[in-house]
């Protein structure tokens, strides 16, 4: 690798949601490994794990069980998204009009900005929570302003520098998650946590739905940090580095959290956490918890490049750099810190249906983008079409596509089960929800028969000495 195309994360990063140029693409395939293991191994992740015994009523053998099945499942459309950024060099959003045209992705967009919206205040909760278990004297409210602070920083400098705090993160926090499980037994567990619990068909199968989500939320993310990649790099690799540092760096902190839930399922998982550790709990909960900020910096970045994407749907010409990025970040995460300070007291019933809101709304976007990506266009895409007012050769509405995700949501709906509503289907199946499968079941078949049939006219010749990208591709 030349000096030209090498890591700079002390310089700010000037593009946006503009193609990459070749002459500027750079990194290796390992660092999207180091990027989704360090990111994910911290206290969200150990509090989503913790649902499966503090909420859902499984023991910690079938909580395990679910969350490995979740996200070995759901970490293949995290992936499948990754490997379209080197081909593509754009974001995920932006590259999402190819499937909806420039006005019908908007839907989308606005979900995705919700979403990095939530976990951005969800996290910021955890470490606000984090700093004032370790600092009493600190309140939780100033903990969140700290939090939200060392994030923006990270934000601000760019891609880059996100790239280089997950390679020194990612030893880290797996070496401290190990030491962390190493002391819990050291210590002792309390008695009963492994017989806590037991078996649930509706909680199963919730867990196993809240770690699909887990990764298919992922699916915004994955491009804009592999967009840089030179792109005649491997689809395949592409996809394994994702794929397994996601799983890795998610399924083992949810379990760590199943545990935690099991030892005190009335407690909250900062104190569990910080006793159940010992003597080394202070470093856990400062590593695990306040290192929240690494992966807040990842949500105000993408939620950034989704708000420019949502402006330059109206302003084709409002391509902005690195200035205009730094403050739409300041702008992002003071509004998600008002969200975290707001909400706080009731952090685990609103992040749980936060969560469920977003599968359905997200599975048949996943279903819709990696059909059309895979299996109709093969990678080939007018990229230039993406940032134009008519949305060039896919149009302001994509109207074929639109629809499909419209009757992927609405199939959803008798079979969701949760707090707020429950279909006839999920009550009929004693609260089992199967919404997610049934969506996917739905729209995969439904939008490859529409594509096939009636956007024809959005096939784009293959460039020459660039190749087809399959499924098969990939060793899926």
């Amino acid at each position: 690798m030349s000096a030209d195309h090498a890591d700079h994360p002390s310089a700010i990063e000037q593009r946006t949601i503009a193609q990459v140029p070749l002459e500027e693409r750079h990194g290796r395939v390992r660092d999207l490994f180091t990027i989704w293991f360090g990111s994910n191994v911290m206290l969200l992740t150990i509090v989503t794990g913790a649902l499966a015994t503090s909420v859902y009523g499984l023991n910690l053998f079938w909580s395990a069980v679910a969350i490995l099945i979740g996200n070995l499942f759901g970490a293949v459309f995290m992936a499948l998204h990754s490997a379209q950024g080197p081909r593509l060099g754009v974001p995920q959003m932006i590259q999402s009009r190819g499937q909806f045209g420039a006005y019908g992705a908007i839907v989308v967009v606005a979900v995705v900005i919700i979403m990095y919206l939530g976990f951005i205040a969800s996290n910021a909760v955890l470490g606000g929570q984090s700093i004032n278990e370790l600092f009493s004297g600190v309140s939780v409210n100033v903990g969140i302003i700290i939090v939200s602070l060392i994030g923006l920083v990270i934000c601000i400098y760019g891609h880059d520098m996100i790239h280089a705090v997950n390679r020194y993160a990612t030893p880290l926090c797996g070496a401290v998650l190990v030491l962390a499980v190493v002391a819990v037994f050291i210590k002792g567990t309390p008695h009963g946590t492994f017989s806590h619990g037991g078996w649930s068909g509706s909680g199963f199968v919730a867990t196993i739905a809240v770690a699909v989500l887990w990764q298919i939320a992922y699916a915004p993310y994955v491009s804009d940090y592999s967009r840089y990649l030179y792109e005649d790099i491997s689809a395949r690799d592409t996809f394994l580095a994702s794929y397994w540092g996601c799983v890795l760096g998610s399924a083992l902190p949810m379990i760590f959290g199943a545990l935690l839930g099991a030892m005190a399922p009335d407690s909250g998982q900062i104190t569990e956490m910080h006793s159940a550790a010992g003597a080394v709990g202070w470093l856990v909960v400062l590593v695990l918890g306040v290192g929240i900020v690494n992966t807040n910096a990842i949500n105000i970045y993408g939620g950034v490049l989704g708000t420019i994407t949502f402006g330059q749907t109206f302003k084709a010409e409002w391509i902005p750099r690195g200035a205009m990025r730094a403050a739409l970040a300041v702008v992002f995460a003071v509004i998600a810190a008002v969200m975290a300070i707001a909400g706080k007291d009731n952090f685990v019933t609103n992040y749980t249906n936060f969560i469920f809101l977003l599968l359905y709304l997200l599975i048949p976007w996943t279903a819709i983008n990696l059909v059309d990506f895979y299996l109709i266009k093969h990678g080939h895409y007018d990229v230039p079409s993406f940032f134009r007012a008519d949305g060039g050769i896919y149009g302001r509405f994509n109207t074929p596509a639109c629809i499909v995700y419209l009757i992927g949501v609405a199939v959803q709906v008798p079979f969701i089960s949760t707090e707020m509503f429950t279909g006839p289907v999920a009550k009929s199946l004693s609260d089992v929800d199967l919404s997610w499968l049934v969506g996917l079941a739905v729209v995969c078949p439904l939008y490859y028969w529409a594509a096939k049939r009636y956007l024809s006219r959005q096939n784009v010749p293959a460039v020459s000495g660039r190749e087809e990208i399959s499924v098969a591709d990939l060793g899926v």
